[in-house]
């Protein structure tokens, strides 16, 4: 081990030692008390990451109470231009599409507008607090993304509307039946393979786009990601894939040089793996993207195959030798440019890197990693969590009550295999170690509900 690596170590063991004991599971984030509860009761771990859909979107239809999303507290609106109000509004509604054609930008820029009605936000006064997010910018962008192609109509909905109960069976039993956070935001407030990089890493390194950086021939990310710590402290880790073109594992040159490529593993391999109850104390999955016929849920592939696989990753797991002592982690890269009505925090920086694109207005904007994306979707699976619990914000390390993130999956992660935080980005964020109960619950589902796709249009 590293020398640095050492004295982090033993800070991070003392830090635990030095809390308090909390007399209730539910009480504060960093209690000792249910961090060695965390590591009495789960032994395997189990994350997938899905793509691209907001909160208010994806879960905008559940009732369940605590949840902050449209049917609970909306309609939530936009108007249709930011420079002329007389053109109207779009506000969300039940009943959104199986699958869209127009992929909302979610590029760093398309954030920006979609939060802040400007491409080129000013980063001082957004670092004071003199400049806060609106959310009024999503139907704005979409038309103007796609001016003339689809329907103006059609496409506000496309990026406001939200789905009813009934048309996501999956995710509704999985609401009631486990735990949903309501403030958990993407790492990076851009695309795909830095958030992916985030949860992985707890930084994207400076990469705000899917560059050719992430390729499997370039493996260019040279950070410590949980793969390499797990190997590292002989911790067993597969990366399960629908396809072998998204490996997040392979994001990483260590991967590589270190010759642990073979953890990469076909799906059916987890399915066997979860069925003779031999799957590693860590699993990730990634699903197949994107586009038509694909399961991650990412515009153009149908949320009702995305449904069908989650049913199949529950279904294994529950019915596994393991099932007792696993955490089933489901939560979403980014927001893939749906609308979300809470505005995104501030957040400590990762590191001192930043990312400069050119936008559509012609001007450049640099982004400093010193602030949040949307709110996902992110549930918690297990015996051992409470029933149909929706969870708030929590206290870090510092004792301040934020909102959790990407980075949350690896802080919790350290305190369950005793490694330090591998960014400031991580040691801030809150971990959800405390969410885990001493009592094992018995009236969990055997099985979730099956999915169909939907009677409405795609356009």
């Amino acid at each position: 081990m590293h020398p640095s690596a050492a004295v982090g170590l033993l800070a991070f063991a003392s830090a635990i030692e030095a809390v308090p004991t909390s007399n209730s599971l539910h009480g504060r984030a960093t209690s000792a008390g249910s961090v060695s509860n965390l590591k009495d009761k789960i032994k395997n771990v189990v994350v997938l990451c899905m793509e691209n859909r907001s909160l208010d979107n994806l879960l905008g239809g559940q009732t369940i109470s605590g949840l902050d999303n449209p049917i609970n507290n909306g309609p939530f609106c936009n108007p249709i231009d930011l420079d002329d109000a007389s053109q109207g509004q779009v506000c969300s509604s039940a009943s959104d599409y199986d699958s869209i054609l127009n992929d909302p930008d979610h590029a760093i820029y398309g954030n920006n507008i979609e939060f802040y009605g400007t491409f080129t936000p000013d980063n001082d006064q957004i670092a004071d607090g003199s400049l806060t997010p609106t959310q009024q910018g999503f139907v704005h962008e979409q038309l103007r993304l796609y001016d003339g192609k689809t329907n103006s109509t059609v496409l506000g909905r496309q990026v406001m509307n939200y789905y009813k109960e009934e048309q996501v069976p999956v995710f509704t039993s999985l609401v009631q039946n486990y735990l949903t956070f309501n403030h958990w935001h993407s790492d990076v407030p851009g695309p795909t393979n830095p958030n992916r990089a985030a949860l992985t890493s707890g930084t994207s390194a400076g990469h705000g786009t899917n560059d050719d950086g992430f390729s499997t021939d370039n493996h260019a990310l040279t950070q410590r990601s949980i793969f390499q710590q797990l190997s590292e402290s002989n911790r067993t880790w597969n990366n399960y894939y629908t396809s072998d073109s998204m490996v997040d594992a392979y994001f990483y040159d260590w991967t590589f040089t270190s010759g642990n490529d073979d953890k990469a593993q076909p799906m059916s391999t987890f399915y066997q793996d979860a069925a003779s109850g031999t799957l590693p104390q860590f699993s990730y999955i990634d699903p197949d993207c994107c586009g038509v016929g694909t399961n991650s849920m990412h515009p153009t592939g149908l949320i009702s195959d995305g449904e069908t696989f989650i049913k199949n990753i529950y279904d294994a797991l529950r019915a596994s030798p393991q099932w007792e002592q696993t955490l089933f982690v489901i939560t979403f890269d980014e927001t893939g440019g749906f609308h979300d009505h809470v505005a995104p925090p501030l957040a400590v920086r990762p590191d001192d890197l930043t990312y400069t694109a050119s936008t559509p207005s012609g001007d450049d904007y640099t982004f400093e990693f010193n602030r949040l994306g949307g709110r996902l979707p992110t549930l918690l699976i297990s015996p051992w969590v409470s029933k149909g619990f929706v969870e708030q914000q929590a206290e870090n390390s510092d004792g301040d009550t934020v909102s959790y993130s990407a980075s949350s999956l690896l802080r919790t992660l350290g305190y369950l295999w005793d490694f330090a935080p591998f960014t400031p980005r991580v040691e801030k964020a809150p971990s959800f170690h405390h969410l885990i109960q001493a009592t094992k619950r018995t009236d969990t589902p055997t099985a979730l509900p099956s999915a169909s796709p939907f009677s409405v249009k795609k356009n």
